[in-house]
């Protein structure tokens, strides 16, 4: 007989559909589970299998040969208005499947055995099962068995729903974060047209430039990957695309990066710290459409450590000129967070400065959600 409906149907159906696995590929991980749990129990047919709304749909099977049945032949819609753990030694003695043909037919499935796959909110989504030709049991070892393996898919299931969460709400951080600074962007703009002065209109202009360089790291660090640990080589360079479009054409903006990962709060403080850098050459090292160059380069240095060096071959500075004011506060900031002092190389034309930091993930980096 067909199965009657869970009581909380539509709350199962949702929690089912939350989870995304439903119609997915055949995994490994999946699959050594059902073959584990046969050899376990001694069964020709294991099953992990989700209950839909009109079907039963297998994740990973041994023995079947199927990925679906219809939902009124399934002992599994059965099986999840029950307890954890449901044993069922003959079928042909149980009145649910007497009527199934799965169950009648010759070689028909004649024992059952299945454990509950539920969710946090104890909802059933499905089961781990075995199943085999003749009647049979299962020894209490092999039933515990069952419980852990079932619990280990539930364990793969909800961490791959928890990171695809975190991965939803980081981007919608990230948003929230690009809109904000577009929105004061914009109204400092507003403010500079409205200054009395000219004084009040560059100090307004310079502020709008930081808050937009800002905007600029954390759109390229955004795109250079979702998670803690960034490519180098990848992120400047998007960086460097970026400067690309906002640099007058006379200004080319090289990139020499070797191979090297660094974690997402130290690929932060690089990006103030070379977009400072970037400002600055912009700004006074080629006046009245002086052509040249802002080169960046990097890469892995010994002990685990990255080196990195920045240039210019512009008109460059006296001892006494350099980022004041917020400009050294970004700059004495990133260096802190990168724990790390600049030196400034001398060369013949323009401005260099170098320096070396440890290349690793901070806990902040590493930090899941609970």
């Amino acid at each position: 007989m067909k199965a009657q409906c869970h009581p909380r149907q539509a709350e199962r159906l949702a929690a089912l559909r939350s989870y995304g696995i439903l119609d997915t590929a055949r995994e490994e991980d999946f699959d050594e589970v059902v073959a584990l749990a046969a050899q376990i129990c001694d069964v020709p047919i294991s099953v992990i299998n989700f209950i839909d709304a009109d079907r039963q749909w297998f994740k990973a099977e041994v023995g079947l040969g199927v990925r679906e049945t219809p939902i009124d032949t399934s002992i599994c819609s059965h099986v999840i208005l029950e307890e954890d753990f449901v044993l069922i030694p003959n079928t042909l003695e149980d009145p649910r499947m007497q009527d199934n043909p799965l169950c009648l037919d010759e070689p028909g499935l004649r024992f059952y055995a299945g454990a509950l796959l539920k969710s946090k909110d104890g909802l059933p989504l499905g089961t781990l099962c075995v199943l085999d030709n003749s009647p049979r049991t299962l020894t209490e070892a092999q039933i515990t068995a069952l419980r852990v393996l079932a619990n280990q898919v539930m364990a793969q299931l909800n961490l791959r729903k928890s990171l695809r969460e975190a991965d939803m709400l980081r981007r919608e951080v990230d948003h929230r974060v690009k809109n904000s600074l577009q929105s004061i962007g914009a109204l400092a703009r507003i403010a500079s047209r409205a200054a009395p002065n000219d004084h009040a209109r560059q100090a307004i202009d310079e502020m709008r430039g930081r808050i937009e360089s800002v905007a600029r790291v954390h759109e390229q660090l955004y795109r250079s990957g979702s998670g803690s640990e960034i490519d180098l080589a990848e992120y400047v360079e998007n960086l460097a695309h970026s400067f690309r479009e906002f640099a007058p054409e006379a200004i080319a903006v090289e990139t020499q990066i070797d191979p090297v990962s660094i974690g997402s709060q130290q690929a932060a403080s690089l990006g103030l710290l070379i977009n400072e850098f970037f400002s600055n050459s912009v700004k006074h090292g080629f006046p009245e459409g002086t052509s040249g160059a802002v080169r960046i380069e990097a890469g892995p240095a010994p002990s685990g450590r990255v080196w990195v060096r920045i240039s210019d071959n512009g008109i460059g500075m006296d001892d006494d000129k350099g980022p004041g004011g917020l400009g050294m506060q970004i700059v004495e900031l990133a260096c802190a967070q990168l724990d790390t002092v600049l030196t400034f190389d001398k060369v013949p034309h323009g401005v260099a400065l170098s320096f070396d930091f440890a290349a690793g993930i901070s806990d902040a980096d590493t930090t899941q959600p609970d």
